[in-house]
């Protein structure tokens, strides 16, 4: 079954980005109850179950507001518990990927900037539909910030938080 935006109102209530239930799903859940949880799994999107469907919740907002369910949702803050309608947005896999976070093994703590060691320089180096987009080499972290912030906003539309 594929939840309609007719269902999904019949089930839940929807209140400031969080899916609250209108019918009693389970013993251990009331009316009112939020809808959703982690289970502790690899997963970090809520999720939530109705009979033996189980669904995210951002979804579920998303087919509540819009009537349908994109191929890719943006949690626009990067908050993955952030549900309000107004945090969600319709994007493809590549606009989602220029609004990810920082990658662990960045030590400059700055997207797109990290630090070459053989040059002794600062590297900046956008990708912007697959390809590299802008690159330089840089001796100061100021600057660099600066310039990788500019290359974003120019290659990345507005689809990066940074």
């Amino acid at each position: 079954m594929t939840l309609t935006q007719e269902e999904a109102h019949r089930l839940f209530e929807y209140k400031d980005g969080v899916l609250l239930w209108k019918v009693r799903p389970a013993m251990r859940k009331r009316i009112g109850d939020t809808v959703g949880g982690t289970n502790g799994t690899k997963e970090p999107y809520l999720r939530g179950r109705y009979k033996e469907h189980r669904f995210l919740v951002h979804q579920v907002v998303f087919l509540m507001q819009h009537g349908y369910v994109p191929e890719c949702i943006d949690h626009i803050d990067g908050n993955i518990h952030n549900n309000k309608i107004e945090n969600l947005r319709e994007v493809t896999k590549l606009q989602n990927s220029h609004n990810c976070k920082i990658r662990k093994n960045n030590i400059t703590g700055i997207p797109n900037v990290t630090w070459y060691a053989k040059t002794n320089r600062y590297f900046v180096k956008v990708m912007a539909n697959r390809k590299t987009a802008f690159t330089g080499y840089f001796k100061d972290l100021e600057l660099a910030e600066l310039v990788a912030s500019e290359a974003r906003t120019k290659f990345h539309n507005g689809f990066n938080r940074f």
